[in-house]
């Protein structure tokens, strides 16, 4: 149960969705992987009860509220709902060996069903309320107790970076309970090789973006003045053709006026994720400067393209971005010195395709969902309770001379059949 639906583009939606397909799919020819169910609440009338993800992992939708998207403050309104439908499904042969829930919400509600039927749970936060605070986002007064609360009761908590996970133990979640394990990237849908969108003469810096008004891309803005040779496409916000009535953008682009950058600055609105790789391709360095909460998924998808990133160390930056060798990491509050790093790096094209080589083969090989899912279910290994010895049952004694007489009465042309194993 989420504030996203599962086939939106929501970071929550599309590591559930990626990490369902990886634990489905066939181990290889003679093995099946793992019967997964993502249980979601209903958001649409139209859409089927149930759906297939791939193969071995289905979406089971829940009646549980209006059939519509509802802002994360009335979804708690139908939790009880949510967990009766859980309730429901998990009942008799549909008890599942393992529950793994996704975002606080869904917590509140598999947490307790899983207690009541005895079933291993864990919890993947996808964010915390004291890092929207951090970030000055509201969040539900209740959703930091709750989410301490959840950790705490949880079997294991998988955190998406190192920084949740320290902030988790500030919480007073146990640290034995916590893994980190971080989110992936589609290498055959983000890669190096593929279509590209035109582009100019200019050397392209790009920022990828949900929310334009979290401090990085003005922080972007404010450094593409100190490099006079490089042009910055943003992408995200609201769409295309609504651009011009966004208070965001418009505060963005008077920015770039007073900054005499606004001839170099693209707003390119939100775009679906099929055409990202196209975007990134173009460009020669990627910025994620958000100095809070950045999105997990950008810097992955960027390198994956072979796009060296230019990032802070927040969240989880500081773990995909390697200083000097995928990138660069740098303070978030000095723009001054941001612009000088992208310049000097322009600069050097050696050391740029030295970073972009790099980059592919570190997105491509750590951050492949088929790695994350694996690293995923040996979490869930560790919580599952161990498996009954099989019961050994003695042979009867047989006396020496039985031994002797059966020995003698057996044929030397008699086969005997092989044991099925």
């Amino acid at each position: 149960m989420s504030a996203s639906d599962l086939d939106g583009e929501h970071v929550q939606a599309i590591h559930t969705r990626e990490i369902a397909r990886a634990l489905g799919r066939p181990v290889s020819d003679d093995k099946d992987g793992h019967h997964v169910t993502v249980y979601t609440r209903r958001q649409d009338a139209a859409a089927r009860s149930r759906s297939r993800l791939g193969p071995g992992a289905v979406v089971q939708r829940i009646d549980a509220g209006p059939a519509r998207p509802l802002p994360e403050q009335d979804l708690l309104d139908h939790v009880r709902d949510f967990a009766d439908g859980l309730r429901e499904r998990w009942s008799g042969a549909g008890r599942p060996d393992v529950v793994h829930a996704h975002g606080w919400i869904g917590g509140l509600a598999a947490c307790a069903v899983a207690r009541e039927m005895d079933v291993p749970f864990l919890f993947s936060p996808h964010g915390l309320a004291v890092t929207e605070q951090r970030a000055g986002r509201a969040a539900h007064p209740a959703r930091r107790r709750l989410e301490a609360a959840i950790g705490r009761e949880a079997a294991a908590v998988l955190a998406g970076c190192d920084a949740e996970a320290n902030t988790l133990v500030r919480m007073g979640v146990p640290r034995r309970k916590i893994s980190v394990v971080p989110y992936g990237v589609d290498g055959d849908h983000f890669a190096q090789v593929g279509p590209a969108m035109p582009r100019g003469d200019r050397d392209r810096l790009v920022v990828v973006a949900a929310d334009l008004a979290d401090g990085g891309v003005a922080t972007a803005i404010r450094a593409l003045a100190h490099a006079p040779d490089a042009e910055l496409a943003v992408a995200g916000g609201p769409a295309r053709e609504e651009l011009e009535n966004d208070p965001s953008v418009h505060r963005l682009r008077l920015l770039a006026k007073e900054l005499h950058v606004a001839d170099r600055v693209i707003f390119l609105g939100r775009m679906p994720r099929k055409t990202l790789p196209r975007l990134l391709r173009t460009a020669k360095l990627a910025l994620c400067l958000s100095p809070h909460q950045p999105s997990p998924l950008v810097p992955l998808e960027a390198m994956a393209c072979g796009v060296p990133v230019i990032a802070t160390r927040a969240g989880g930056n500081a773990d995909s971005v390697l200083d000097g060798i995928t990138g660069l990491h740098v303070p978030g509050d000095r723009p001054v010195a941001i612009g000088r790093t992208i310049r000097r790096l322009l600069g050097e094209e050696t050391t740029l395709h030295g970073y972009a080589i790099a980059a592919a083969d570190r997105a491509h090989s750590r951050f492949s969902w088929d790695r994350i899912a694996a690293e995923t279910a040996r979490t869930y290994v560790k919580v599952l309770p161990p498996e009954p010895e099989p019961e050994v049952v003695p042979e009867p004694e047989v006396e020496a001379a039985e031994i002797t007489d059966t020995a003698e009465n057996e044929s030397t042309d008699e086969k005997v059949p092989a044991l099925a194993r």
